[in-house]
C-alpha cells in the first residue's frame, strides 16, 4: 500500500498524488495516469501492482485544478461527475503539470533517474502526449481517447510508445484506431495492439467490462516494455 503525497506545480499550485514504493530502491519511476474517474481505488491498485514489480509508481489527482480530491466510482453518478470535470480540464495545462510530476520523480534520491508514463482512457491520451512533449524514456497508452486529435504531434515523439486498444470501443472506434495506425503504426519504437472481443476498460479488474485474458496479455507487454527501457 502506498500513501498520498503533495507535489508542487511550476506555477506554485500544490496537488495530491498517490505514491507506491517498491521493496528495493533505488528504482525507475512510472506515472500511472487514470481513467476519467481519476485516481480512484482501482487505479491506486494498479500503481501498487507496478510498485510490487519494482517501480516507483505515482498516480495524481488529475482534476485538482477543477475540483480537488474527486476520486470517482464506476457508477452513473460518478460517470456524470467525471464528464463534467473532464469538460473543464485544460489539456495543455495538465500536460505541463505532468511535466512537473516527471521532474519531481526524476529528482527523488530513491529514483534511478529513468521515468515512464502509462495511462488509461483519458490517461492514455496524456501518456501519448507525454511521449511527444515531455522528456521521458517510455510510454504506454491503454485505450487512449482523443489521440487522433493530436496526431500532428506524432513527428515529435521522443521515446518508444506502446499502445493497447479494445476491438469494440465506442470511445475509441475502429476508424480512430485505423487513423492512429496509419500515422504511426510501423514507426520505429511504436507497438500497437488491438485485443479481440474487448471493450473500453478491459483492464479494469473487478469491474465490467474486465477481460482477464486481454488484461494479462497487455500487462505482460507493458511490463516488458518498461523493464526493457527503464532498467
Amino acid at each position: 500500500m502506498g500513501q498520498e503525497i503533495t507535489l508542487a506545480a511550476s506555477d506554485g499550485g500544490r496537488f495530491a498524488a498517490y505514491l507506491a514504493l517498491p521493496a528495493r530502491l533505488p528504482a525507475p519511476a512510472l506515472v500511472v495516469l487514470p481513467e476519467v474517474f481519476n485516481s480512484n481505488p482501482h487505479i491506486r491498485s494498479v500503481a501498487d501492482g507496478y510498485a510490487a514489480d519494482g517501480f516507483i509508481a505515482l498516480s495524481p489527482d488529475v482534476f485538482w485544478r477543477q475540483e480537488a480530491a474527486n476520486y470517482l466510482p464506476y457508477t452513473d453518478e460518478g460517470r456524470a461527475k467525471a464528464r463534467a470535470l473532464w469538460a473543464r480540464l485544460d489539456t495543455d495545462q495538465f500536460a505541463r503539470d505532468l511535466g512537473d510530476m516527471i521532474a519531481a520523480l526524476r529528482a527523488r534520491p530513491d529514483c534511478t533517474g529513468k521515468v515512464g508514463v502509462m495511462g488509461f482512457c483519458l490517461g492514455g491520451k496524456f501518456a501519448y502526449l507525454a511521449s511527444t512533449r515531455l522528456p521521458i524514456e517510455a510510454a504506454t497508452s491503454y485505450y487512449g481517447v482523443q489521440i487522433d486529435q493530436h496526431l500532428d504531434e506524432a513527428g515529435g515523439r521522443k521515446c518508444p510508445l506502446l499502445m493497447h486498444f479494445a476491438s469494440d470501443d465506442p470511445h475509441v472506434p475502429a476508424e480512430t484506431v485505423a487513423a492512429i495506425q496509419a500515422r504511426i503504426g510501423g514507426s520505429p519504437g511504436v507497438g500497437i495492439h488491438v485485443y479481440p472481443g474487448t471493450e473500453h476498460g478491459f483492464n479494469r479488474q473487478g469491474y465490467p467490462p474486465y477481460n482477464e485474458t486481454a488484461a494479462a496479455e497487455a500487462r505482460a507487454r507493458t511490463l516488458a516494455h518498461f523493464r526493457d527501457l527503464l532498467s
